[in-house]
């Protein structure tokens, strides 16, 4: 009897699948394609088990898909652009290019044991210069049909880090690199336009049949259309030019209870005091110390500054209203500047609180309410309220009621105009750093900006750079810096800033289709290979990574470099969840914690110990894999001690793939177990007479046929843990099975078919064993026989007044007055009957038989 042995069959089979070319893509008009894809990594250095699941997922489908006659592309490269590259660079003393592709072959050696089917010619990284290259293409061209753009504004700036931070790149106010306190600061930025698109893109997630609602959800509330009140309040004696005060509201029902106006410290008005006014120059810069996050703003002291301006209310001129600079206004949301009403607002109410404003209710939960309020009272748009001081005769409305009146009344009074807006702004792609990709522009004191010329690109970072000064080092470097005007021939300078890594991972969808081409892409390829078929990655990319890509694929179709049915780039999205583990710590002699990696704990009776000291150990439930916790479990020695199969069924088998997984040694050695528990019954086949006649062999087809079925309804809705427990369900049946030779082979056969996504080697083995034809990797799915899922015999309870008491197995289509006849003349019914005649008798077909005594 022989022994499954992974680290003897993997290798082998895997240099089979690359001799064969299996999953090289071709474009073939003969067969459908299909193209899935897992959203590619940052190469770090070292994979985890989250990537084991990640790509182990696509990897199912891809072969399934390979499998049932698809023209599969599974492609694989790496997001490598970005500061974490600098930052290593500068710690030891490196350089981030020799860092990343450094980490690249590392992790593609940790990669390629997992057996994955993928086409690695297509393979590339977002900083190699053929890649980028093509990406400074299209920014050129997306310039040219009025994509981007370049104006002043005001960003995050982390002064350790010397760059621009987007604002998913602050976390609690610090950079989410260097921990450093984030600033507002101005600069000159490039933009996309990518608020133009910003209804169609809204409209369109409608159309995403096949992306999680949640995903969807998230997107809307990030674009964010609201439809509200734009008009202004006149000042009173305010500097020159600034009679007015622009206001969007989308809350223009409680314009009665205002209180205040507030206005951005980087407002033109707030600009033109502070140069007259050392106090307020003072209160505004220390503004713009805080972060321009929603979260930084939210969770910051409310802060305001009193400019002894007023305005009037443009109902009554008689009502002013102080004018007030507040830390919690940013002037790239709406116009800059808020009416305050603190009665239905709680970032109001916390202000006017602190200042001694007034604070007057608008509307009340019910007519004889007190309009004194202890706290803001905020009820939903959709609940009915009594509105003491409205917009309408009927003073019993809903929020959004209110609205619609109070913006009707201010048209009509000429007092503003109902405006629609969004909440998501241009996309600042400039970055202050040198591991991007170079913006293809130059700066003539003649010419003004002008466009590198496309046969130019790509414009190469320099490697030769310093990082021991801060900031970016292309600033620092003339002969890479300081160029020709591509059109006047005059010196310039070349744009030193460099793109947001997320402009990396925007196309890079549609590089795959074509990744040698000369161009972005190759019209025939992406026509032939787009969409995607269906895109697997994490819900932190929920919002940005997938809205940009969105906006990127309408402005590749604008621009020519994809087809029109291409604007929706994701066909089908899901998003898995996490690999978990326990994590192990200790206390150092000042009581801090130390973390200790899952091999160095060893288990008694009284608990973890530390292996090397005894010492206990405190464990701390699952949690996400971080290296900083230490609760990582290393792919390559699971793979060392287990094979890459067992890594595979694990983390497919123990959770649904949308839920966290936690990984446990107990749970891969489960695993293993089975596998070897699988080859086992292989071997026992192989060895049987194979002339032998059998018993039980329409019983062990019937099963092997329900689990086709069973298994491909598993797969196709990415139920992959349920198409496991299927499979686990039919290899006991198989173990018991006493049918001949013939069946048997041939439901081991289907066994390794089914089980061939999840575990490919194993499965290539046994295929091999029992003599079948090529590859199994190439052979078709099997198809499960219609006329074997329906049984024959249905086993249905009998009850009798309630009670099960017994059970029979008939003939499904027996008339139901035969099924009476049996069920009461089964032993236990005529024993609880006791000789009573029965009053009713109820047949459910199918289903149960219900006595009445």
């Amino acid at each position: 009897m022989t022994r499954y042995t992974p680290s003897e069959i993997e290798a082998r089979w895997q240099a089979a699948w690359e001799e064969n070319a299996v999953f090289k893509a071709v474009r073939n008009a003969n067969k459908p394609k299909y193209y899935v894809l897992e959203m590619f990594p940052y190469p770090s250095g070292r994979i985890h088990m989250g990537h084991v699941r990640n790509y182990t997922m696509g990897d199912v489908i891809a072969r399934y898909k390979l499998a049932t006659g698809h023209n599969v592309l599974h492609p694989m490269g790496w997001d490598a652009f970005g500061m974490p590259a600098e930052n290593a660079a500068m710690a030891i003393g490196g350089h981030p290019k020799d860092w990343t592709y450094g980490n690249i072959k590392d992790m593609r050696d940790q990669m390629k044991p997992l057996g994955l089917s993928i086409d690695w010619s297509r393979e590339f990284a977002t900083c190699d210069p053929e890649y980028y290259g093509q990406q400074q293409a299209l920014f050129l061209d997306f310039l040219e049909e009025g994509l981007v753009y370049r104006k002043n504004a005001i960003v995050n700036w982390d002064p350790v880090d010397m760059t621009v931070l987007a604002n998913e790149q602050v976390e609690a106010g610090r950079g989410w690199r260097s921990g450093a306190l984030v600033e507002r600061r101005e600069l000159t930025q490039w933009f996309f336009k990518i608020s133009d698109h910003s209804e169609e893109l809204l409209a369109a997630l409608d159309s995403l049949d096949n992306w999680p609602a949640k995903v969807k959800l998230m997107q809307a509330n990030w674009i964010g259309k609201s439809r509200g009140l734009q008009f202004a309040f006149s000042t009173v004696d305010a500097p020159e030019g600034h009679d007015r005060i622009e206001v969007y509201t989308t809350r223009p029902d409680t314009l009665m209870g205002a209180s205040f106006v507030g206005i951005s410290p980087d407002h033109p008005l707030a600009k033109v005091l502070e140069r007259d006014n050392p106090e307020i120059a003072a209160f505004c810069a220390e503004c713009r110390k805080g972060g321009t996050t929603e979260e930084a703003i939210e969770t910051a002291e409310k802060l305001g500054f009193d400019t002894g301006l007023r305005v009037r209310h443009p109902f009554d001129t008689a009502w002013e209203m102080p004018v007030y600079i507040a830390n919690f206004i940013l002037m790239d949301y709406g116009t800059g500047a808020i009416f305050g009403c603190p009665a239905h607002d709680e970032r109001d109410f916390e202000f006017a609180t602190k200042y001694g404003l007034p604070i007057i209710s608008t509307y009340l939960p019910d007519e004889d309410a007190t309009p004194e309020l202890s706290e803001a009272f905020v009820p939903a748009k959709t609940d009915k309220v009594f509105y003491n001081r409205g917009f309408a005769g009927d003073a019993w409305q809903t929020g959004n009621e209110a609205i619609d009146a109070a913006i009707a009344f201010c048209e009509e009074n000429g007092v503003g105009q109902g405006v629609t807006k969004y909440r998501l702004r241009d996309w600042g792609l400039s970055r202050q750093r040198y591991w991007g990709c170079p913006i293809p522009v130059v700066h003539c004191d003649t010419c003004g900006v002008v466009p590198e010329k496309k046969e130019n690109l790509p414009i190469e970072l320099p490697y030769d750079v310093d990082f021991g000064t801060p900031g970016n080092p292309l600033d620092r470097h003339p002969t890479w810096r300081d160029c020709a005007c591509p059109s006047c021939g005059a010196a310039a300078r070349r744009e030193t800033d460099t793109m947001d890594t997320f402009v990396d991972s925007s196309w890079y969808f549609a590089r795959f289709t074509a990744p040698d081409a000369q161009t972005p892409t190759v019209m025939e390829d992406a026509a032939y290979w787009m969409n995607v078929d269906q895109y697997i990655g994490g819900i932190e990319h929920a919002i940005l990574h997938l809205l940009y890509s969105r906006f990127f694929a309408r402005a590749m179709e604008m621009t020519g470099h994809l087809p029109k049915s291409a604007h929706e780039p994701f066909d089908a999205l899901f998003t898995q969840g996490m690999v978990t583990h326990e994590i192990y710590v200790t206390r150092d002699e000042n009581d801090r914690p130390v973390y200790h990696l899952p091999e160095h704990i060893e288990w008694t009776e009284s608990g973890a110990k530390l292996g090397a000291t005894g010492e206990d150990v405190q464990v701390i439930p699952s949690a996400k894999m971080s290296k900083s916790k230490k609760n990582v479990v290393d792919p390559l020695n699971i793979i060392s001690n287990y094979g890459a199969d067992t890594a595979r069924w694990f983390v497919l088998s123990d959770s649904p793939p949308e839920r966290d997984v936690e990984w446990t040694a107990s749970g891969a050695e489960a695993a293993y177990k089975h596998l070897g528990r699988v080859w086992n019954i292989c071997d026992r086949i192989g060895a049987m007479d194979r002339d032998a006649k059998g018993t039980g062999d329409e019983d062990l087809k019937r099963a092997m046929h329900k689990t086709i079925h069973d298994v491909t309804m598993g797969v196709e809705s990415f139920g992959f843990n349920a198409a496991i427990a299927k499979l686990y369900a039919f290899t006991a049946i198989l173990q018991k099975s006493k049918a001949s030779h013939a069946a048997q082979r041939e439901a081991i056969m289907v066994l390794a078919q089914l089980m061939s996504p999840m575990t490919p080697h194993l499965a290539e083995d046994i295929w091999a064993h029992q003599g079948g034809e090529g590859l199994i990797v190439t052979a078709p799915w099997p198809k499960a026989d219609d006329a074997m899922l329906v049984d024959d015999t249905v086993t249905l309870p009998i009850q009798v007044n309630g009670k099960r008491r017994a059970e029979i197995q008939v003939p499904a289509d027996m008339a139901k007055e035969e099924v009476e006849k049996i069920a009461l003349a089964h032993e236990a019914v005529v024993r609880t009957l006791d000789g009573a005649a029965p009053k009713k008798v109820i047949v459910v077909p199918g289903r149960i038989v219900n006595v009445v005594a």
